[in-house]
């Protein structure tokens, strides 16, 4: 129990004036003292909900069904004997660390929207990526997603999610989102904005969430939050649907905002009605069909969620774009060809899905979809990077990139070793891999641990020389078996 939590008593006023009456204020200061239930959901990109339920239950963990999100667990573990960060399955993508109702604006935005592969979602305000990843195994890898996100500081980390989870239809922008009405106006089929805001809703995670709250901050806040959200329904296409959500509860942040957008645009916005969402979604409903939600209800952080659709054009005037500058050069038929002949004679893979361009020496797939894209804003990672070339002529040769074995060693049949826990303990160390079989391998191979496959190493006799990225590296032992 969190006794110490800050909770201001201007604060605690006015939770009770918004509070309703079917809930009292006795309950939601018990619910803010009380640690938030620890939670996951499972990339499916990488592994069945099914086989991680199997898996969980070897390593002991107990997991419970969140009702929102058919891919989300409540989880039980024993953090002494084994940080869940440090997991296999969380540093193999097999799942994603993630508070249960930030699982809710992406599982509304899909309750709605049908994606293809010709589908094109932002994502206004990205890192550190739960969202993104979690639109990416919505949408089965295709289609293209902007993940776009404001802190310079949290990119990297962006990114690095991105990566761990296998996810190649990403392209990553950094810029105040409030730019994307005017550059890229009726753009997108989907976008979500999960605004940022006072956080009123973290307090279960944060004790200290409220020191600095107060109400000419808030006004503040909504201000920026007025904007970021007429900025998003101009980038969105008419019929597109849009999902606005906050970890806050004050309505100047929630439902204010969005009755200000319909006030801008009038019989353009749509509200749509969450009722249907999940069993017991009434219990938080509110007139207009939006989830307001209470930490005591679903015992979860508090949350706002609301959908809408775009009824007709409203195209702005303004149309700023930002100089684009790619130092990218689409490869070459030959280039392809060649490059594809190695991915053949090593790992059995014969297929990229993306469009391919190079850099110098290196080799880029990006999402099929960017194109119309590329010469009207700046991006700060576009694709992923897949392999390195080197040398000349006929010693040319190539590398494999740690993004290709993420994205694409599931489609391999060739060269694929298995480690066992002390093996991959090494691996994750940085450390070769001595004493081995490689069974006639030679050059790269896909590294595996339990099924899963981790990184790149290469077959040398009875060695395996590792390439696991420098960043990647852990200094101590993660695995017992």
């Amino acid at each position: 129990m969190h006794k110490n939590t800050l909770l201001p008593q201007a604060f605690i006023d006015k939770m009770s004036g918004i509070l309703p009456e079917q809930l009292n204020i006795e309950d939601f200061i018990e619910s803010c003292h009380r640690p938030l239930r620890r939670a996951v959901r499972v990339n499916t990109l990488k592994i069945s909900v099914a086989d991680f339920q199997k898996r969980a239950a070897e390593q002991g963990w107990i997991l419970t069904a969140i009702p929102w999100c058919a891919e989300g667990f409540w989880i039980e573990t024993d953090e002494e004997a084994m940080s869940l960060g440090t997991s296999a399955e969380h540093l193999g993508g097999l799942c994603y660390i993630q508070e249960a109702s930030s699982m809710l604006p992406v599982a509304a935005l899909f309750h709605f929207f049908n994606a293809d592969a010709q589908s094109m979602v932002l994502d206004a305000a990205a890192a550190p990526g739960s969202k993104t990843t979690q639109i990416a195994a919505k949408m089965g890898n295709s289609g293209l997603i902007i993940g776009n996100e404001y802190s310079s500081s949290r990119i990297k980390m962006l990114h690095a999610n991105i990566q761990r989870c296998g996810i190649k239809n990403v392209a990553l922008t950094h810029f105040d989102a409030r730019v994307f009405g005017d550059w890229l106006p009726e753009t997108f089929d989907a976008i979500l904005l999960d605004a940022p805001c006072s956080g009123e809703g973290t307090i279960r995670k944060d004790r200290y969430a409220m020191k600095n709250w107060s109400q000419s901050a808030i006004d503040e806040i909504a201000s920026m939050q007025n904007e970021l959200i007429n900025s998003a329904f101009n980038a969105l296409k008419p019929g597109g649907f849009l999902v606005y959500s906050t970890c806050t509860l004050s309505h100047e942040e929630n439902q204010e905002i969005l009755f200000n957008l319909q006030t801008e645009h009038s019989d353009k916005v749509k509200f749509l009605n969450l009722k249907t969402l999940f069993p017991d979604a009434d219990k938080t409903l509110t007139a207009q069909g939006f989830l307001h939600i209470w930490p005591q209800v679903y015992d979860s952080e508090g949350f706002f969620v609301a959908a809408l659709q775009k009824t007709a054009s409203c195209k702005t005037a303004n149309n700023k774009k930002r100089p684009a500058k790619l130092p990218f050069k689409k490869a070459t038929q030959q280039e392809l060809d060649n490059l594809l002949a190695y991915f053949e004679q090593q790992f059995a893979i014969n297929k990229l899905e993306g469009v391919l361009y190079k850099r110098d020496q290196e080799y880029w797939l990006f999402p099929t979809g960017i194109t119309p894209l590329m010469d009207k804003i700046r991006f700060s990672r576009l694709g992923i990077k897949i392999a390195e070339e080197f040398g000349k002529g006929r010693k040319t040769g190539f590398k494999t990139m740690h993004e290709f074995a993420r994205c694409f060693a599931d489609k391999s049949v060739k060269n694929n070793f298995s480690l066992n826990a002390e093996q991959a303990n090494d691996f994750y160390q940085g450390k070769d891999i001595r004493g081995v079989d490689c069974k006639g391998a030679s050059g790269e191979i896909f590294i595996s641990y339990r099924g899963n496959v981790i990184g790149i190493g290469k077959a040398l006799n009875d060695r395996i020389k590792n390439n696991l990225p420098r960043d990647l590296i852990h200094d101590k032992k993660l695995f017992e078996r």
